[in-house]
């Protein structure tokens, strides 16, 4: 299996250029800034990963927007500087999001119309043509988060066209593709698309959902109120996440797990894995975190485990978050457990 070179344990930039309160560019350029970069070096990460939306890089007509990619310009120079790696993430398109705060939005038309997959497409080489110069140090994810299992197939043809089109501008840069159903862990297997040595599968890890999420006031059947801890067993956050979601969805479901810890991971990861391994390719987790109003010693034990699950395979990692949304390593709900976090995942690499 390859390994994602350069992109072994990072941290996103979420809420800068992507889900902010509002367009304003005065919180563009006050965000993020060169300083972040520099801090987020200097606790020992090799690479961001830039979440941006659409809207920051073309208006609602699809004309370039020049100041929007000179937000992500920036962001890849001061890189440079202090010596870390970049992923570009599309975390939403013109006609897709993924946002369940988005109640109007049809999550299905994306993978079926090909005026919204044009513009997709036309974004995207905007993009290539800008950064594929650095295949080093800027790897490219097409879309964030595609929700419904039903479009699986549709999504896989919309990535074997994306890749055609990247390697035509890009042919040495990372491309980072996940599967559906918010880019599950066990939806890795489905992927059906070209591979290279420069292929990278990703998934994002919040498992067991309940724990990770709890009073989330974004997800529509969590009380605000809800609290638990980690470790439980395996058993209990079942009852639980059947209570709240009334569904078996989540990798909590599979097959032969007993307790909680990193052997947990290391299960769930385990299909992932394999996939990876049989098609050559590199294996990444985009995303993973606990909410801020987790008690911190079981959001230090939850990262403890997951990390050396990661660790054990060599599996690339990027935090969720940075700064607020209400994940934020520098926040200071965090503060009394930020060094243990940064000593743990700096002794796993």
């Amino acid at each position: 299996m390859n390994s994602f070179k350069g992109f072994q344990k990072g941290v996103n930039l979420g809420g800068w250029i992507s889900q902010f309160k509002e367009y304003d560019t005065r919180h563009f350029e006050t965000f993020i800034t060169e300083k972040d970069i520099a801090d987020i070096a200097s606790l020992g990460f090799d690479h961001v990963r830039v979440p941006v939306d659409y809207n920051v890089l073309e208006d609602e007509e699809g004309i370039e927007i020049t100041g929007g990619f000179e937000y992500l310009e920036h962001c890849r120079q001061w890189c440079e500087k202090y010596g870390l790696n970049m992923l570009i993430d599309l975390h939403e398109c013109y006609g897709y999001s993924f946002d369940p705060l988005k109640k109007g939005m049809d999550r299905r038309k994306f993978f079926y119309d090909q005026a919204l997959q044009e513009r997709f497409f036309s974004l995207w080489k905007k993009i290539a043509e800008r950064f594929a110069s650095y295949p080093d140090q800027v790897a490219f994810e097409p879309l964030n988060e595609v929700v419904l299992f039903e479009v699986k197939d549709a999504w896989n043809a919309v990535l074997t066209k994306y890749i055609k089109l990247m390697r035509s501008i890009a042919p040495g840069s990372y491309i980072v593709v996940g599967g559906v159903f918010y880019n599950s862990v066990m939806t890795v297997k489905d992927l059906d698309v070209p591979v290279d040595d420069r292929i990278v599968y990703n998934f994002h890890c919040y498992e067991p959902t309940v724990f990770t999420h709890q009073g989330a006031y974004w997800q529509e059947n969590m009380p605000l109120d809800f609290r638990t801890v980690y470790p439980k067993s395996v058993a209990e956050y079942r009852e639980l996440h059947e209570k709240i979601y009334c569904d078996r969805d989540s990798a909590i479901f599979m097959d032969g797990l007993t307790d909680m810890g990193p052997g947990f991971f290391e299960r769930i990861f385990e299909p992932a894995l394999e996939k990876a391994r049989r098609d050559g390719v590199a294996i990444y987790c985009g995303e993973y975190g606990v909410i801020d109003k987790a008690d911190n010693e079981s959001k230090i034990r939850w990262l403890e485990d997951i990390s050396a699950a990661f660790g054990k395979y060599g599996i690339g990692h990027a935090l969720w978050n940075y700064k607020e949304k209400d994940f934020g390593l520098v926040d200071s709900r965090f503060e009394s457990i930020r060094q243990r976090f940064i000593k743990d995942i700096n002794g796993t690499m």
